[in-house]
């Protein structure tokens, strides 16, 4: 293993009780992210190196944000079972839904979305998660694909809590982690059609610590086909190798709960990680991270 000299560092007054969606816009140079049970929405401004932060007015819930292509103001958030169309300075306190785009789910109030992301080719994937009870027991959420002007199409039923999806167009890999399952999903993708299948387990967080299995959350992918998997209850980022399920490196977060990753600032060579402060959990819980000196680099995403 690796002992690559990185460094961890929060970004300031970046608290969010359940962090998580990071996002890092090339055009705006800012990273968003949810404050996801609260209906907030956040930008970081690299440049100005403040936090913006918002709450989505008469919402409960705001579980990912993607900006949309050539709307400087309007983003897709996931709001409930919706998926909403969101206007936003990206500066005021209040941001508002201006339509609904589709919903999943209908009428399975007990579910909402949880993460979502966009494919190589622009095409929306996210899926559900059962939001009452244990949720770590329940297998009742979708995996879902959906594309302007369409139905969601649904990929993969029996979903106990949809997280960590990454792509690698190079070697035609779709990634996806059900969190309840302790492990992360290689599926062959089709770029050109979107069409995933095969799925096949490549890494498992079961074994990893003697105390019990992980739960892994978030997941984003870098330029030389390595996975960064987000542990919800492991205090740490795993860099893996999805060839041979090897872990290249662990990187340590100073909190326990953490939910998502994505590479993002000026060269996307900057890891930010979000975290959470689920159930009273000491400061710094519910910080967003900067990870640098890590000698990788993401894709810009497309939107």
């Amino acid at each position: 293993m690796s002992h690559m000299s990185y460094k961890v560092e929060a970004v300031p007054d970046s608290y969010a009780a359940l962090g998580e969606g990071p996002h890092w816009d090339v055009d705006r140079q800012s990273l968003y992210y949810v404050d996801l049970e609260s209906a907030g929405i956040n930008r970081y401004d690299f440049k100005q190196n403040k936090v913006y932060k918002a709450k989505i007015e008469g919402e409960k819930f705001a579980s990912f944000i993607l900006p949309v292509e050539n709307k400087p103001q309007e983003f897709a958030v996931g709001c409930g079972l919706r998926t909403v169309i969101v206007q936003w300075d990206g500066v005021s306190a209040v941001a508002k839904v201006t339509r609904t785009l589709f919903e999943v789910q209908p009428g399975q109030t007990e579910n909402r979305i949880n993460d979502a992301k966009t494919d190589p080719n622009g095409r929306f994937y996210g899926g559900t998660m059962a939001d009452t009870g244990d949720i770590f027991t329940q297998w009742k959420g979708e995996l879902y694909s959906w594309q302007a002007g369409g139905q969601p199409k649904a990929i993969r039923g029996k979903v106990g809590i949809s997280n960590g999806l990454a792509w690698d167009a190079k070697a035609k890999k779709f990634y996806f982690i059900d969190t309840n399952n302790h492990e992360v999903l290689a599926y062959d993708y089709n770029q050109t059609t979107g069409a995933v299948s095969n799925p096949k387990v490549i890494f498992d967080l079961r074994k990893i610590r003697p105390e019990g299995p992980l739960f892994p959350d978030g997941m984003t992918v870098d330029t030389e086909g390595n996975i960064y998997v987000a542990t919800f209850n492991g205090g740490t980022v795993f860099k893996v190798n999805p060839s041979t399920g090897k872990i290249l490196l662990e990187i340590k977060i100073p909190t326990t709960q953490i939910t998502s990753v994505a590479f993002g600032g000026p060269n996307l060579d900057i890891l930010y990680v979000t975290t959470a402060n689920k159930f009273d959990q000491p400061k710094p819980a519910g910080t967003t991270f900067q990870v640098t000196g890590l000698n990788a680099k993401g894709f810009a995403a497309l939107v």
